[in-house]
């Protein structure tokens, strides 16, 4: 008697394969479980709790505008440097807190990853929802000192803000699942990370003017530098929130919403290498955990 293979079954994929990012948001309730127990993780025995999320970005707020508003005369020569610091300083964050805790996510969460199958994909992503809850409160905070300053906020400005948030969620996630993914075979990648995440803040016009920048270097590497995707981020912010709290003297970069399309491309692009990277890994794991 021959033995014969019938036809495939139908409904099964591959174990430890999934349709990727399509499965995180397939499966809300499980995504939304992971985000409770992160959070509940973070403040479990905390005093403070949720105040921590004000405690963090004030403090670091307090040692910068000291540091560069009043020893380096910055709150002199910029109009509302206060506003200029706090909204390039939470965005900043935002990125790098989730990046960060995207890059630990697989490797925190490995006892659960073997033991059963869910969309690991969902790690990173839920990193990246926990970031923007913490920053939430953040934004609150300059939403009411804008208003307090003046601030008429357009559909315009509005679209700009809205903007920055997507290309750093997006930026975020792409890059917190291609360094999560190589993280659990070779964690030389998260001292990596984190000489970037050190880096992000000087990189990027949060502590400084970008026309320091322009005054300082080539064309060719400003053109380099207002098309970081953080850059283009975080002078939509200071577009939404800042500049309309000023006399309209300060400069902005050129064509700034433009340069934001791009950034959303360039964030895109990472988002789908990131993609591509975690799914070529994933079937890993399990096994190097």
């Amino acid at each position: 008697m021959t033995l014969t293979s019938g036809p495939e079954p139908r409904g099964f994929v591959k174990p430890g394969r999934g349709n990727g990012l399509f499965d995180v948001f397939r499966r809300r309730y499980l995504l939304g479980l992971l985000i409770r127990k992160e959070v509940g993780v973070r403040y479990r025995g905390s005093v403070l709790g949720w105040l921590w999320s004000y405690v963090k970005p004030a403090f670091q707020f307090l040692v910068f505008f000291l540091a560069l508003g009043v020893f380096l005369r910055l709150n002199g020569s910029m109009e509302n440097f206060p506003v200029y610091l706090f909204s390039g300083l939470i965005l900043v964050n935002l990125f790098n807190e989730a990046f960060s805790n995207g890059t630990r996510s697989i490797v925190d969460n490995g006892a659960l990853i073997k033991k059963i199958y869910l969309p690991r994909e969902m790690f990173p992503v839920s990193s990246t929802i926990v970031a923007v809850v913490n920053f939430l409160p953040q934004m609150l905070v300059l939403f009411v000192v804008c208003l307090f300053v003046g601030w008429t906020p357009q559909p315009l400005q509005v679209a700009g803000i809205l903007l920055a948030l997507l290309i750093v969620v997006m930026l975020a996630t792409g890059l917190g699942m291609f360094f999560g993914s190589a993280n659990v075979s070779f964690r030389d990648s998260q001292n990596f990370v984190e000489l970037i995440v050190m880096v992000a803040t000087w990189a990027s016009p949060v502590l400084y003017p970008w026309t320091t920048v322009r005054d300082q270097v080539p064309d060719w590497l400003l053109q380099i530098y207002l098309l970081n995707p953080l850059t283009v981020a975080v002078e939509l912010f200071h577009a939404g929130f800042w500049y309309p709290t000023t006399s309209g003297a300060p400069q902005l970069p050129p064509d700034l919403l433009l340069k934001g399309v791009i950034g959303l491309g360039i964030a895109a692009v990472f988002l789908v290498l990131g993609q591509a990277v975690f799914r070529k890994l994933e079937g890993r794991f399990a096994q190097d955990l």
